[in-house]
């Protein structure tokens, strides 16, 4: 099993930063992909940002150029520079063992003000 906890979501003003962290516990030897998903009220959630154990990263188009996603050992971090108001959701951290268990967190709130 995996074990995220998600840390650093708050409320900014547009074309502010935030940075998210999430921290991996448990079976971390075994997760190949972790990233970052978002959902805000009434839609479906959506991928932000992925980084693969060998290190590459895949991003929204909504988010590219702004969002920087980066891999410490078992820690994922997500760096968001000039936030939008339609950058406000629930940031979801999400990792992915080799063999396909799929875990999520627990979710934390980014608001962005206009």
């Amino acid at each position: 099993q995996v074990q995220l906890v998600e840390s650093g979501g708050g409320l900014v003003q547009a074309g502010g930063s935030l940075r998210l962290s999430c921290a991996a516990s448990g079976s971390t030897l075994s997760i190949d992909v972790m990233g970052w998903y978002r959902q805000a009220p009434g839609k479906q959630r959506d991928v932000v940002a992925i980084i693969h154990s060998g290190g590459p990263t895949n991003y929204a188009d909504s988010v590219n150029g702004r969002f920087t996603i980066s891999r410490d050992k078992s820690t994922v971090y997500l760096q968001m520079n000039s936030l939008k108001p339609e950058d406000t959701a629930v940031y979801y951290c999400n990792a992915v063992q080799w063999h396909g268990g799929t875990w999520w967190g627990q979710g934390t709130q980014v608001t962005v003000s206009s």
